[in-house]
């Protein structure tokens, strides 16, 4: 596992493996698992491949993700009221 502030794929760039960072800009290909604890942009010539996990996510039109994204969020899941179902009055 990598850990960085930063990611930038260039055009043609190829990375295998697992990395943790503050930004990623991708324009090449990354194939494995992406952590980006701020932003994560795919321009039109990027491809992620496997797993990305983001607080942001911006992707320009071409870019293409295949496989899983997870959104990271500042709330935790167990403090996620539950659902509620509501009844229609007639």
């Amino acid at each position: 596992m990598i850990h960085a502030t930063e990611l930038a794929i260039a055009p043609g760039g190829v990375f295998k493996g697992e990395v943790e960072v503050e930004e990623a800009e991708i324009a090449g290909t990354i194939d494995g698992t992406l952590t980006t604890r701020g932003s994560l942009i795919i321009r039109g010539s990027g491809k992620v491949l496997g797993t990305a996990r983001c607080r942001r996510l911006q992707v320009e039109d071409g870019g293409q993700i295949t496989g899983r994204i997870e959104m990271i969020t500042d709330q935790p899941h167990s403090d996620v009221p539950p659902r509620q179902t509501v009844e229609p009055v007639i």
